[in-house]
C-alpha cells in the first residue's frame, strides 16, 4: 500500500470520512485522539472492531472526519468506514469482515413527525371531557 486509502461510513445523521494508511496503530477521530473524543468504552470498543477483528490493530493509522449525528451514530459510522478501507487495501479480507456484520450499514433511523400527531406515532394526549 503506497498512499492512504479511503472510505465513508453512514449511520443515522452521522457521516465518517475515514482515511487508513500504514502505521502503528493511531486512530484520530476530528484531530483527536479516539479514546479521548468517545469516553464510553463501549464505544471505543466499536471503533476498534474492524481492526481487532483482522487482528492488525498495531498495523494502520486511521484519520477521520466525523459530521452530524451523535457520538454513538458517529462511533458506528467509523466502525463501517473503517471496514471499507481495509477492503480497499485488501479485497481478501471480504469474508472475515462480512461474517462479523462490520460490512453492513444499519438503516435504522428516526421516523418522521407525521401530521396529526405529537411526534412520529405518539398522538395527542385524548381528553373525554
Amino acid at each position: 500500500m503506497e498512499k492512504q486509502k479511503n472510505a465513508v461510513g453512514r449511520r443515522k445523521e452521522a457521516v465518517t470520512r475515514v482515511f487508513l494508511s500504514r502505521g502503528e496503530g493511531k486512530i484520530t477521530v476530528n484531530d483527536k485522539d479516539y479514546k479521548d473524543y468517545f469516553n464510553l468504552p463501549y464505544l471505543q470498543n466499536q471503533v476498534e472492531l474492524p481492526l481487532k477483528t483482522i487482528e492488525s490493530t498495531e498495523k494502520f493509522d486511521v484519520k477521520v472526519n466525523a459530521a452530524g449525528g451523535g457520538i454513538k451514530g458517529q462511533a458506528e459510522a467509523i466502525k463501517l468506514g473503517i471496514a471499507r478501507a481495509l477492503l480497499e487495501v485488501n479485497p481478501e479480507l471480504r469474508p472475515v469482515l462480512k461474517a462479523a456484520g462490520l460490512l453492513r450499514r444499519d438503516p435504522r433511523a428516526v421516523e418522521r413527525k407525521k401530521p396529526g400527531r405529537k411526534k412520529a406515532r405518539r398522538s395527542y394526549q385524548f381528553s373525554k371531557r
